[in-house]
């Protein structure tokens, strides 16, 4: 069995919906197929306007967004060419939704608020509308084929906009509601980014969860293999945009997939690897738009090459904040009380960097969130700065972090070295390091400015570029 994701751009309209069944219709001859979909592009974008707008009793720009996403629905079923009876029937099928959508907008408007949990209840309508499309595309197509929601079998926390899977339970009702499915040659199209607490409220899985949805469904169902859809040829050593030379990489570990979607790569989301990994199923990452090419293969397998470093990641509109000063030298419980607070507030730090002397620790953060970080450890260490024990919490904007990531890179003199000449070559400066004891991945902060030219410098010092 091989679950198949297909993401927004995929099925980003009627003829894209076409391709996407003649892909699941070609492999359903040789192996089972089970189909997640996300919604259709743009979709998603939306129903955060539509929700924000409704929340803000905008009912022009609300009604306006909804004209546009039923638009764009109606036009992708218009285009698939079905016989009038099973138009009708879809047609149906899409208004119910509609409507559901659009009593939840009003009921936002009526109160004027939009909590998480209302949120989560709007966003799912995306993938509630695309697998009834994908659905009736297959069985154009000549299959059998049925529409699921996951939020009947798909069990996660109550953290709503970022819900994480309760998997022994959801394996179980996943078993139950799919596998009479696949006995019956039936193919099920499953939607992605969407669960339910044990109280059958709904959740979604954060931005790009619909990969996340995949590898749950893998791991539930015990998929041979699970692959990715999207609209490039797999993993890139480096942004092609930034890099004319980067090109599709064919083996990834599932930790250096990992290092790569955390660290900025957009082909994944950063927990696709972890059900996969749990029962060590292979990922393969594959272009709807081209699918004779490869992809890449993301297993338990290690890929060392010679070159050590086997890609770069970057993250833009960063902050680094410091907290510096004298008196934090040997004292036990500052990084602590730093990102107690930090914690506390809900912000998420991505890079941590501490000199050994203890002077200072360094993180950054999402620009956004740079200034309330520095207010918040202001007013955490009020006492310690009138004490002079704390010299100053400082904020530097406009950076981002570049991350080299390789198995190979473990115990490989010289890496570290490698790069600092590469950057230095190229005159730009690193504000900050960090490596974790895996050794694979060395992270720097740099001026966002000179990321392009970091970028380039090392992939070329790596000799990344396809040979």
């Amino acid at each position: 069995m091989i679950v198949m994701k297909f993401g927004g751009t995929s099925i980003g309209n009627a003829q894209r919906i076409q391709a996407v069944a003649k892909i699941v219709a070609s492999w359903q001859k040789t192996r089972p197929v089970v189909v997640v979909v996300s919604a259709m592009n743009k979709v998603t974008d939306l129903l955060v306007a539509s929700a924000e707008s409704a929340a803000k009793k905008k009912r022009t720009s609300m009604n306006r967004n909804l004209k546009q996403l039923r638009r764009l629905h109606l036009e992708a079923i218009s285009g698939l060419g079905l016989t009038k009876p099973h138009e009708q029937a879809l047609l149906e099928v899409i208004n119910v939704k509609f409507e559901e959508l659009e009593q939840l907008l009003s009921s936002v408007y009526i109160i004027g608020e939009l909590s998480p949990r209302a949120l989560d209840a709007i966003l799912c309508h995306g993938e509630r509308l695309s697998i009834h499309l994908v659905t009736e595309a297959i069985r154009q197509a000549g299959l059998k084929a049925e529409a699921l929601e996951a939020s009947s079998f798909i069990r996660t926390t109550d953290q709503f906009g970022a819900a994480r899977p309760l998997l022994e339970e959801s394996e179980k009702l996943a078993k139950k509601a799919i596998m009479p499915l696949l006995k019956r040659s039936v193919t099920p199209v499953v939607t992605g980014y969407i669960g339910s607490t044990s109280d059958g409220i709904i959740t979604t899985l954060g931005r790009g969860g619909s990969d996340y949805s995949a590898t749950i469904l893998g791991y539930c169902l015990g998929a041979e293999e699970v692959w990715i859809w999207t609209d490039v040829d797999g993993v890139m050593t480096a942004d092609p945009a930034v890099v004319k030379q980067a090109h599709t990489l064919r083996r990834l570990s599932y930790n250096e997939a990992a290092e790569l979607s955390y660290f900025g790569a957009k082909v994944l989301h950063p927990l696709t690897m972890v059900p996969a990994a749990l029962k060590q199923i292979p990922i393969l990452i594959k272009n709807s738009f081209n699918p004779k090419a490869p992809g890449t293969k993301i297993s338990e397998q290690i890929s060392r090459n010679s070159h050590s470093g086997k890609a770069i990641a970057t993250i833009g509109d960063l902050s680094l904040i410091t907290v510096q000063g004298k008196g934090m030298i040997g004292v036990p419980g500052v990084a602590a009380k730093v990102f107690g607070a930090i914690a506390a507030q809900n912000i998420n730090v991505l890079f941590i960097s501490q000199a050994s002397s203890e002077y200072n620790i360094s993180f950054v953060v999402a620009a956004d969130d740079g200034q309330r970080a520095v207010r918040i450890l202001q007013e955490t260490f009020e006492p310690e700065v009138k004490l002079k024990l704390i010299e100053t919490v400082r904020l530097e904007e406009k950076l981002a972090i570049l991350a080299v990531v390789g198995e190979g890179m473990r115990g490989h003199p010289g890496i570290a070295g490698k790069i600092f000449s590469a950057l230095g070559n190229s005159g730009v400066n690193i504000i900050a390091i960090a490596q974790g004891s895996s050794e694979r991945n060395i992270s720097l902060v740099i001026k966002q400015a000179n990321t392009k030219k970091a970028v380039n410098s090392i992939h070329q010092e790596f000799h990344l570029a396809k040979p």
